[in-house]
């Protein structure tokens, strides 16, 4: 049987066209690269466990994070905002929630999130510092 050389190309071609769309649509159900950070519920078993939360604190802290999530959520959805609006408007939603945080948490409570907040950016400015397996900072 002879196979002319235009029937092997468009063969590969097909080929590469059915892997590269299954990559895709894998990627896709992986979350689509839409979801950023930390769940609600990650962000609120961390500062219940560092902040202590009291009973009466945890849902008021939990409305205020969801309030943020759904916010930002919308921001990243609507594609027509450009980059450095978007970003300004993050700003905004991260200064409101940290207002509502602050009536919410004991002043103890609030600077121990301020700090929370600085370790998860690495710190002011510059590149952060990791920690080694042992807890040692170690720079980049």
């Amino acid at each position: 049987m002879k196979i002319n050389k235009f029937s092997v190309i468009a063969g590969l071609a097909l080929g590469g066209l059915v892997a590269t769309g299954h990559l895709a649509t894998a990627q896709e159900q992986k979350g689509g690269g839409q979801k950023r950070g930390p769940s609600v519920e990650q962000r609120m078993e961390r500062m219940n466990e560092e902040l202590k939360l009291t009973d009466e604190q945890k849902p008021k802290v939990k409305a205020a994070l969801e309030e943020s999530q759904k916010k930002r959520q919308e921001i990243f959805t609507d594609s027509s905002v450009p980059r450095e609006e978007r970003r300004e408007k993050m700003r905004g939603i991260m200064e409101k929630e940290n207002k509502k945080l602050k009536e919410i948490l004991t002043a103890d409570q609030y600077t121990k999130y301020e700090k929370m907040l600085e370790d998860l950016r690495g710190g002011k400015g510059g590149k952060g510092k990791k920690k080694s397996q042992d807890g040692q900072e170690k720079k980049d």
